[in-house]
């Protein structure tokens, strides 16, 4: 009896395996979400027509516009830069993937909150002001 129960329920996992493998089959593959690491981030510029925004150089020719919840007017300011933590991997492709804080030279510190993140198509790279563009 104990023999017949295993059989059955190997053939039931074995069934069901099958069944929700065929249902992945017919799902066409998800769309790659564009992600950075925060190691191939080389410069950001605080945007000069919106205060809310900056943009961030990731590689050779990648630019992300990351948009704040609040405006900030120390963004643009000559003697800040922005610190980056991670917690985990270095991976960026949400907005809740950026810990991102505004720092002077005192140790003065601000929390950014990232609302939006977006990669620039070329197009849109080559549209920005050149006030705007990250170096």
């Amino acid at each position: 009896m104990r023999t017949v129960s295993r059989s059955l329920a190997l053939a039931f996992a074995a069934a069901l395996t099958l069944t929700s493998a065929a249902a992945f089959a017919d799902e066409a593959p998800a769309p790659a979400h564009p992600c950075f690491s925060i190691r191939d981030w080389n410069g950001w510029k605080a945007s000069k027509t919106e205060k809310d925004v900056i943009y961030i150089k990731v590689r050779m020719h990648d630019v992300w516009r990351v948009q704040l919840t609040d405006k900030d007017s120390f963004l643009d300011a000559p003697d800040v830069h922005l610190v980056s933590k991670t917690w985990g991997p270095d991976t960026v492709c949400n907005p809740i993937d950026l810990d991102l804080k505004l720092a002077d030279f005192h140790g003065m510190q601000t929390p950014l909150i990232v609302k939006t993140l977006t990669k620039l198509t070329p197009d849109e790279v080559k549209a920005l002001p050149k006030e705007d563009q990250p170096g």
